[in-house]
């Protein structure tokens, strides 16, 4: 069995101005950079044989400054947007604090915490599995059994 490495990627500038991102494609910030050198450094002794990314660039810049710390960037690597976060859908851009002051910080945790309630136009939790579970079962997964890192 291979190792299977999980890693989120760095501070995103919507993590910084505390904005709900989901699928819009916003880069990391100098910080999320770091955060990505780091995470590199510490994976340094794992030779990898594969990875999987989402569509999204954030995930994408993070993994690339890992590649290139952990000295592999000829890597291989598997980019499918049903490796994206959670859809936000109309609360996509807007300012988390905002949000809750608009629609209450009850209304904002529930459409946030609870598995099966969506935000407006958006993904439930369990849309979000649903989503991911497939790809993972029939892509990550055997790659893991086979002994791949």
């Amino acid at each position: 069995m291979g190792k299977l490495v999980l890693v989120r990627h760095g501070q995103s500038q919507w993590n910084l101005e505390n904005r709900f991102t989901g699928w819009v494609d916003v880069p990391i910030t100098p910080l999320g950079e770091q955060e990505a050198r780091r995470a590199g450094r510490e994976l340094k002794g794992v030779a990898f044989d594969l990875a999987f990314v989402s569509g999204l660039k954030r995930a994408q810049q993070t993994l690339q400054i890992i590649l290139e710390e952990t000295g592999q960037t000829a890597l291989p690597v598997k980019t499918d947007k049903a490796l994206n976060e959670r859809h936000y859908g109309d609360l996509q851009g807007l300012d988390k604090a905002e949000t809750a002051k608009k629609y209450g910080d009850a209304q904002v945790h529930i459409w946030r915490r609870s598995f099966d309630v969506k935000p407006p136009n958006g993904e439930s939790l369990k849309d979000t599995a649903d989503r991911t579970l497939p790809y993972f079962k029939q892509h990550i997964l055997p790659a893991a059994v086979s002994s791949k890192n």
